[in-house]
């Protein structure tokens, strides 16, 4: 060869490499006319966690829903893990959360107790937690979104003392297992009997359907002088409604509660559904999913968002059924 041909040779050689190594580190873009469209994802996107109770009550499918309104705006990735009711299980998926590398969590706790070192240990870690609806200890979480589900409970029990005059037993079918549930039930009961009328008894729904419908025909058979019945929660409250459909009991009982379902909605319709707390549910999730993407990127955001509560009624059902649509 040469000598020529060969130093076109290595020019040539070093021209085709060149040209590959050009067209590697492009490689995540192509010319479209004279834009250039960029294939690879510019941003990481950020991962929130959000642990929940259950996906049986239409008010944690409502949060979740929220939630996942905000984070489609917001083009982060939501992962939601449902506890099915088991605290042990809601303290497994925080520290997986963790493990894989959420960026915020939202948690709604079971056992506000059994939660904490879980929580402690995924900030420690360096991952912001959101609390929702239960109410953690002072400073557990950075951001507590909830409602007053103590004094809301004592509302209904003024609610009820002007339906009944002050006067007759009323038995609650709470949910023992639910420390926001055991509160509501507190505020309601000092109110209550604080007004004269009398806790004929209390009955465990343990926060399923089922389980409520059975407990509750039990209060109802176990009581036969009892006017009044008031339910801690969704679960609670349709199954008490389910009660007092299948015993025929609609013009003995009045039943007061939490949660609009459908089954709250004909029970009001039918008359003997005096009044339903209703939460804005869907605010739950958005407030929640906006305070863990503010705390992810480093933002400051208030410790406490509250939440309102309202009284649905015969005369207002209307103004709420679009939490039902």
């Amino acid at each position: 060869m040469s000598r020529t041909r060969f130093w076109f040779a290595v020019v040539l050689a070093f021209a085709l490499l060149a040209s590959a190594c050009s067209s590697s580190s492009n490689s995540t873009s192509s010319t479209v006319g004279e834009s250039t469209v960029t294939t690879a994802a510019a941003v990481e996107e950020l991962t929130v966690g959000l642990v929940t109770i259950n996906l049986q009550a239409l008010f944690f499918n409502q949060i979740n829903e929220g939630a996942q309104r905000v984070a489609d705006a917001e083009g982060v990735n939501l992962e939601i893990f449902n506890a099915n009711n088991d605290p042990v299980a809601q303290n497994d998926a925080i520290e997986n959360f963790v493990a894989s590398g959420v960026d915020a969590l939202i948690v709604l706790a079971i056992d506000v107790e059994g939660i904490l070192p879980a929580v402690a240990d995924a900030r420690a870690a360096g991952v912001p937690v959101v609390a929702i609806d239960a109410i953690l200890e002072a400073g557990a979480a950075d951001v507590q979104v909830g409602t007053d589900n103590e004094a809301a409970g004592a509302k209904m029990g003024e609610f009820l003392l002007e339906t009944s005059g002050g006067s007759g037993e009323v038995g609650i079918v709470g949910a023992l297992n639910s420390y926001i549930q055991n509160l509501r039930q507190a505020g309601f009961e000092d109110t209550v009997v604080a007004g004269g009328m009398e806790i004929a008894g209390v009955v465990d729904g343990r926060n399923v359907q089922e389980d409520a419908l059975t407990s509750a025909e039990n209060l109802m058979t176990g009581n036969p002088d009892m006017k009044y019945v008031y339910a801690t929660g969704e679960p609670a409250l349709i199954g008490l409604v389910s009660a007092v459909q299948s015993q025929g009991a609609q013009d003995s009982i009045t039943v007061v509660g939490w949660d609009l379902s459908d089954a709250a909605v004909d029970g009001i319709r039918e008359g003997f559904v005096a009044g339903v707390v209703q939460q804005d549910t869907f605010r739950f999730g958005e407030e929640g999913m906006r305070s863990a993407i503010a705390l992810a990127k480093g933002r400051p955001v208030g410790e406490v968002i509250p939440i309102d509560t309202f009284i649905v009624t015969p005369d207002n059902v209307d103004d709420f059924l679009f939490f039902l649509e």
